[in-house]
């Protein structure tokens, strides 16, 4: 029972959170102050400590000091447990002037020392103080068609009640924001200040100077105001508005060494989607390919469309590119995709070319590649059963004259039979002749029928259904089995129809069907007549 108890409070000891001292922060609620009114000091320790924890007497040779508050809180998200200890001291400064409130040591960790101005009583501070923002370039000098990434930080030292931050202004560039924004604290002078930060693009399309006309605030925040006549205060909504300095930043022109399309980035690279499971590919399967054109500090419309040769034996079916632009790692990363169905039409061995993307490294100032090499692929057709054709039995005839007795009489038991045969086939030749224009009936009817469903999937916009049924119609009209091969080379019009059909079957974003292309140019195939051969054979049998 004792080594049980033992073990559970060990366990529990082990078990138990641990916290530790780690970081004391000191801020104020205003700077500059006035002489005579009080302002209020925080300090903040990530620990549950004791209220004398920190000695406030290193405030007395140039503050006085007021009423000090002491508070703890403990928070629990996700069972990760944090504690704070706050302490909050109303301060007066004893003098004119540059004030420092020194560092704050607790169980051996500091806070950072804060300057304080102390204004004579009856001094206006600008109000500027309380709002104002501040913007900055990636860059001071970029080429035609680079992304200038321009950050702005609206910095808040009261509460906004609404606002809007305006984009900067550029003549002869495009500007567009990147990304959403992002809300969060910095400490400036030692006051807390709310931040708001954005990201714009600006893209410059003439080489020179290109003036950028700073991003500006405009809104309304709530400030303390005194209440006449009283000791106490209330917030009231006042309008402010704030605007970054002016930026210039020299653009260069392109490269007359640079051979290609332009593009110009820190980095770009080629990625490539391919089904690597497979290691063959039979005729008439689509291969699925996605190529990827992944470039950083560049925005999408500046990445150029991808060239994709094929060889002969593959037909390509790409579907639209899909570009965008997002931030990762406070990069601006961009990005263009492009996926093909690629489709064998005859079996063999096929190298895809190897694809490679010019770009401009501004750092390096030299031409580069992306690349993606070469791919050799292996397709065989579809697998067919030989039917086996029995060979014709061999008779041997026997010349022996002791046989020709018998032999007399077979043959004249043959003839026999080959006149009863004759006269029965004379009769069941005159009921085919009969009976062949209801055939004929019948025939015409199937196809029609198969028209009408090559016309109804094309309306439910079913390219495999449209498919089938033009196989079945040109299979039941030409009385053998036919392929979508054999049938593309009836006719040009329907070898063009056919390939349309293919590419809206292969498409991942299919579109409507053009119907009236693939009806015309089933209803102009005319079948060759069969009088001609006839004539032919005859010529060639006297």
């Amino acid at each position: 029972m004792v080594i049980r108890t033992f073990c559970s409070l060990l366990l529990f000891i082990i078990a138990a959170p641990v916290f530790a001292l780690s970081q004391v922060q000191a801020t104020i609620d205003r700077n500059p102050v006035i002489a005579g009114e009080y302002f209020v000091l925080d300090i903040t320790a990530d620990d549950d400590l004791s209220a004398g924890a920190l000695d406030t007497s290193v405030l007395l040779k140039n503050f006085i000091v007021g009423r000090t508050s002491v508070g703890r809180s403990t928070k629990m998200v996700n069972f990760d447990t944090t504690k704070e200890t706050r302490w909050q001291v109303l301060l007066s400064p004893k003098s004119l002037g540059d004030v420092t409130i020194p560092a704050f040591n607790i169980n051996g960790v500091s806070s950072q020392p804060i300057s304080v101005k102390v204004m004579p009583q009856g001094a206006k501070t600008s109000e500027a103080q309380n709002v104002f923002i501040k913007a900055n370039t990636n860059t001071s000098d970029a080429y035609v068609g680079q992304l200038i990434t321009y950050k702005v930080k609206l910095y808040l030292a009261v509460e906004l009640q609404r606002g809007v931050i305006s984009a900067p202004t550029v003549e002869g560039a495009q500007v567009k924001q990147i990304g959403e924004d992002k809300d969060g604290n910095e400490i400036v002078d030692g006051r807390r200040f709310r931040v708001i930060e954005r990201t714009y693009g600006i893209i410059a399309d003439l080489p020179g100077e290109l003036v950028i006309n700073g991003a500006s605030f405009s809104g309304d925040v709530l400030v303390e105001a005194p209440r006449r006549g009283g000791m106490f205060g209330f917030n009231e909504s006042r309008p402010m508005q704030t605007e970054a300095e002016r930026q210039v930043i020299q653009i260069n022109s392109t490269p007359p060494s640079y051979q290609g399309k332009w593009l110009v980035s820190d980095i770009a690279v080629l990625k490539e989607t391919w089904p690597d499971d497979i290691s063959e590919f039979e005729v008439g399967s689509p291969i699925t390919r996605t190529i990827s054109l992944i470039a950083s500090n560049t925005d999408d419309t500046s990445l150029p469309d991808i060239d994709i040769p094929l060889v002969e034996g593959l037909k390509a079916y790409p579907e639209k590119p899909l570009r965008q632009t997002f931030v990762r790692d406070n990069q601006v990363v961009s990005q263009y995709s492009l996926t093909t169905a690629i489709v064998p039409t005859k079996p063999g061995t096929y190298t895809l070319p190897e694809i490679r993307v010019p770009w401009w490294n501004p750092h390096l100032k030299k031409q580069q590649f992306a690349t993606l090499p070469a791919r050799t692929i292996n397709v065989i057709g579809s697998t067919v059963t030989p039917t086996d054709i029995p060979s014709a039995d061999r008779f041997t005839v026997n010349s022996s004259a002791g046989y020709w007795p018998w032999i007399s009489g077979v043959l004249a038991l043959l003839w026999i039979i080959t006149l009863v045969l004759w006269r029965k086939a004379v009769a069941a030749n005159t009921r085919d002749n009969q009976v062949s224009p209801n055939h004929k009936k019948t025939s015409l009817k199937s196809t029609t029928s198969e028209l009408k469903a090559i016309i109804h999937a094309c309306d439910r916009n079913d390219s495999s259904a449209a498919i089938k049924a033009l196989q079945d119609y040109f299979s039941d009209r030409l009385g053998q089995p036919m392929s979508l091969t054999q049938i593309s080379g009836l006719s040009t019009q329907l070898e063009i129809a056919i390939s349309k059909l293919q590419a809206d079957k292969y498409s991942r974003h299919p579109q409507a069907m053009d119907k009236k292309s693939l009806i015309d140019a089933i209803l102009a195939y005319q079948q060759p007549s069969q009088a001609s051969s006839k004539s032919i054979i005859v010529e060639l049998n006297p």
